[in-house]
């Protein structure tokens, strides 16, 4: 039995205590030695081809692949009886942020070891695990996910693509288009969802070697330019009936939950890539004089520095907690049975949430690198103008962050519950930001009754409150991931180990509640109820006792001299 630690509490009603969260300082030795070996495979390994890569040798992808597989680092968070190593969703969410600096091949690999893998890990029957997984996970075979189509992205049940059971009965007849596969240059194994009969969303493995399967030219990017992106044609396919994922008709159960996953391992890049940003910033910032000295020693840069590392630890802090999140739900999905399908769904929140947190954080810390850069930064021989490029796509795939922004505000309305008030928080280092998290928390809940009440609870609609929503929904979970990681490294090692947390933390908190209330009072007349809202943003707009521009110096100044991201 699970105890009450480990059981599922809505962040947004219950009390989340500081022992309930995984953070990056409970990494234990099996962590850091992962951490390590993905590192060294990335610099060693796949950084020295980054130029054959960006040139389109898919060659060289393929064998990285491999030894990737060889290595383990495909089969990571796949189940040991299906021939994985069952390290579980906190290592899975290290490799895949270590992996971040292979730029374009870790858009390869993600794409086998999440949304290609994953379909079949978690979803088919014993034959068809058996059948392909052990190539998949060994790297022999390559995965591809094919759900988007010219005319169906986000809106994904849309989709065209057709099959027809032949009248034996022993395949499917498919037609149709998929566009934007990743991985389909080289891709020996697709997982392909269609409408049987043109009704029945359905998942499908379809072979490369299936008669009528071929694909495009490869797409001209502006960024990723070393991941294969082509169009899959379908041209009546004969798929064997075995091949069908679940069950008919149900197949927007595995591409929804999947993508779920998809959406945790993309945060998880993102942060690693601003990591990346960060040290490329800092180094080039102390590197480059102008009116005799490094122009890390000018206080915009400083600024500018500060503020990528706040946004930065705030997103790792949100994202290892989901991470340990879900693996808290897996490990209870082992004693009780439950579907990958539930377990998954439990967390699509918080996977919603670090998606668009993390890649939004993404774009702003590669664009203030590549300012800092100056016109260098606009170079193509910079490792961050390619940086810059790359970004841009993560808040488009995996669902636009508009559609994400829409799910985190629908699914967060339905997990309403109103809590009993209470307004006694204890002194302490984060009292004022407690204070502001309980204020975020009742604005929330306020929210709700006001979209009820005047029936703007249409979110399709009303989309401009589901983006108010979601913010404030993201705002909630970021902050109190900040306090409630930095509270436990605070209780293992004291104040003045973690003053960069704090620092980070209550800037943070003050910062992103400002913001909140600002997004308040534009939404009052829409709500049609002010009074309420228009006294939680003067109390959440107040300034802080602190020096903030002397807290971000002094930020600045650490980062500076270690020169990389540092908390």
């Amino acid at each position: 039995m699970l105890t009450e630690k480990k059981a599922y509490r809505s962040f947004l009603n219950d009390e989340i205590l500081s022992t309930d969260v995984f953070t990056p300082e409970d990494f234990e030795d099996e962590h850091i030695m992962l951490a390590d070996m993905a590192n060294k495979f990335v610099m060693n390994e796949v950084y020295p081809k980054l130029g054959k890569i960006e040139n389109q040798e898919f060659t060289e992808t393929i064998n990285l692949v491999k030894k990737a597989g060889e290595l383990g680092l495909i089969g990571a968070d796949i189940p040991e009886e299906d021939g994985g190593l069952e390290l579980g969703k906190v290592c899975a969410t290290i490799i895949s942020e270590k992996m971040a600096l292979g730029r374009s091949f870790s858009i390869t690999f993600g794409g086998q070891t999440g949304i290609g893998a994953l379909p079949i890990a978690y979803f088919g029957t014993k034959q068809q695990k058996e059948k392909y997984l052990p190539d998949i996970l060994t790297g022999e075979k390559i995965a591809a996910y094919a759900l988007t189509e010219p005319s169906s992205g986000t809106d994904a049940m849309s989709i065209r693509t057709n099959a027809v059971l032949s009248e034996c009965g022993t395949f499917y007849v498919m037609n149709g288009e998929k566009q934007w596969i990743t991985n389909s240059a080289f891709a020996d194994i697709f997982i392909v969802y269609a409408k049987v009969d043109g009704k029945k969303f359905t998942a499908f493995i379809v072979e490369k070697g299936y008669k009528g399967v071929s694909t495009s030219t490869e797409e001209k990017k502006m960024g990723l330019k070393g991941s294969s992106t082509r169009s899959l044609i379908l041209e009546n396919v004969k798929v064997p009936v075995e091949n069908v994922i679940g069950e008919v008709g149900r197949g927007h159960i595995i591409a929804f939950n999947v993508l779920n996953i998809g959406r945790h391992k993309i945060s998880a890049t993102s942060l690693g890539t601003a990591k990346r940003a960060i040290e490329l910033a800092v180094k080039y910032a102390n590197e480059r004089r102008q009116f005799g000295q490094s122009i890390s020693n000018f206080n915009l840069i400083k600024s500018k520095l500060a503020d990528m590392v706040i946004k930065t630890f705030v997103n790792e802090s949100a994202i290892y907690r989901t991470a340990g999140l879900m693996q808290d739900g897996f490990d209870e999905r082992k004693q009780t049975g439950n579907d990958y399908g539930e377990t998954i769904a439990r967390y699509a929140m918080e996977c919603s949430i670090n998606k668009v947190m993390s890649t939004e954080i993404l774009d702003f810390v590669v664009d203030e690198a590549v300012q800092i850069h100056g016109g260098y930064g606009y170079m193509a021989e910079y490792e961050i103008e390619t940086l810059y490029r790359d970004s841009r796509i993560t808040r488009i795939f995996e669902g636009s962050n508009e559609i994400n922004r829409i799910l985190i505000a629908a699914t967060a309305s339905k997990k309403q519950q109103k809590p009993t008030e209470d307004n006694t928080i204890k002194n302490g280092v984060f009292q004022r930001e407690k204070q502001v998290l309980q204020l975020l928390k009742k604005l929330f809940n306020e929210s709700i009754e006001s979209i009820n009440a005047n029936s703007l609870d249409n979110f399709n609609s009303e989309q401009e409150i589901a983006a108010f929503l979601a913010d404030l929904v993201i705002s909630i979970y970021a902050i109190e991931s900040a306090i409630l990681r930095t509270e436990k490294a605070i209780q293992n090692s004291g104040e003045e180990a973690n003053r960069l947390k704090i620092d980070c933390t209550r800037v943070y908190s003050l910062e992103t509640s400002q913001q909140i209330a600002l997004g308040v009072l534009n939404m009052i007349n829409h709500f049609g109820e002010g009074e309420i809202f228009s006294r939680i943003a003067s109390l959440l707009i107040m300034s802080s006792p602190e020096n903030i521009i002397a807290v971000k110096r002094r930020m600045a100044d650490a980062v500076i001299r270690k020169e990389c991201y540092v908390c």
